[in-house]
């Protein structure tokens, strides 16, 4: 059995968990209007860490998140030869170096707190962080390592903010998953990290279960989702087939949901195929912003708050249904037990990943 915990998240909404939670209770966005950030220097929405000016952003980060997570466990793990790190990043340090944005931080993380092995870096579009968590899981699980540290991680700059702008994929209001008025993504920025090791004992509070997950590439578009949804399907029959769980067994999916017309669209499909349209869904794009590599650790450390804190907190944005299959959005924040969740993503290049969490 996997164990995860000792969960970070560091946002515009707070550096801890805790402060993050605090806000989502009380549905605070960490979105703001940001002048001058767009490619020809008009404004835009964003949910930017606005107090985050330093230089090397990106390594900056990661050692604030792995320096929190050694205040959430038995400290010794940190430097264990039985211990790995894996970094989740889309973009890395590429504001910084944009040669090898990945080598120079997980280097300079590896310095800082004298690893025993060398960090892996899993980058795969934006499903970058849930394949990480179970790449961590399957380690774990083999015996390979007895305890994994997952980072996830990814700042704003010029290139991801124009990059997007260029796809017109940018929402001119905070992003509203799976509304009717949805128009596009609202970029954001933060870090993210969870701990996944098989004694529950290394953890100061209790932990859950991790069922590591499966991956799926529907290789439809380079940036296109498929619109049968056949990636995420897959995916997600993958994850509940090896975990021998049932969709009744599920209380709550935390969705992709980027608030594109087309990635909204696709996971309605998906989920009306899989017969889960009635579980309680969300997305907390609306929340944190996209933070592309990192959100798949954002919202799984989120995830697992709802579950310590038994609050579903509502999808942010969502007033109008806005896709051809129902979904059951989670519209008030609702106080429940949650034994079971699902946790999706969905990326360029076709790829969709998922995972379950479960308590003990």
């Amino acid at each position: 059995m996997s164990y995860i915990g000792a969960e970070v998240i560091i946002s515009p909404l707070g550096d801890t968990a805790e402060e993050n939670w605090n806000a989502l209770a009380q549905n605070r966005s960490g979105i703001s209007f940001v002048e001058g950030a767009g490619y020809t220097g008009e404004g835009m929405y964003l949910a930017k860490m606005l107090a985050l000016n330093t230089t090397r952003r990106f390594k900056n980060l990661l050692i604030q998140a792995l320096t929190k997570v050694s205040e959430l466990i038995d400290s010794q793990i940190i430097t264990s030869t039985r211990t790995i790190v894996i970094i989740s990043s889309t973009k890395g340090a590429l504001d910084t170096d944009i040669k090898d944005q990945f080598a120079g931080p997980a280097a300079a993380l590896s310095r800082h707190f004298k690893l025993a092995n060398q960090p892996i870096t899993v980058s795969n579009a934006c499903i970058s962080g849930v394949l990480a968590i179970n790449t961590a899981g399957k380690l774990v699980e083999a015996g390979i390592y007895e305890h994994a540290i997952v980072i996830g991680c990814d700042v704003i700059s010029d290139f991801v903010v124009n990059g997007f702008q260029s796809l017109f994929a940018v929402s001119d209001k905070p992003c509203a998953p799976f509304d009717n008025a949805r128009n596009g993504i609202t970029l954001g920025e933060g870090c993210g990290a969870v701990v996944l090791s098989t004694s529950k004992d290394i953890f100061k509070e209790t932990p859950f279960q991790l069922l590591a997950g499966a991956s799926a590439n529907d290789a439809n578009h380079i940036s296109g989702p498929s619109r049968t949804g056949e990636g995420l399907f897959r995916s997600v029959i993958k994850t509940l087939t090896s975990n021998k769980i049932d969709t009744a067994e599920i209380d709550f999916i935390c969705a992709h949901g980027t608030a594109t017309i087309y990635n909204d669209e696709m996971e309605s499909i998906a989920f009306d195929r899989l017969s889960m349209s009635n579980i309680p869904l969300s997305s907390l794009k609306g929340y944190f912003g996209h933070t592309l590599g990192a959100a798949g650790l954002i919202e799984t450390a989120t995830s697992i708050q709802m579950m310590r804190n038994s609050e579903l907190v509502k999808s942010l944005g969502y007033s109008e249904k806005g896709t051809s299959k129902p979904l059951n959005i989670i519209t008030v924040n609702e106080k429940r037990r949650l034994s079971a969740v699902l946790k999706t993503a969905s990326g360029f290049g076709g790829g969709n990943a998922s995972l379950l969490i479960r308590s003990i």
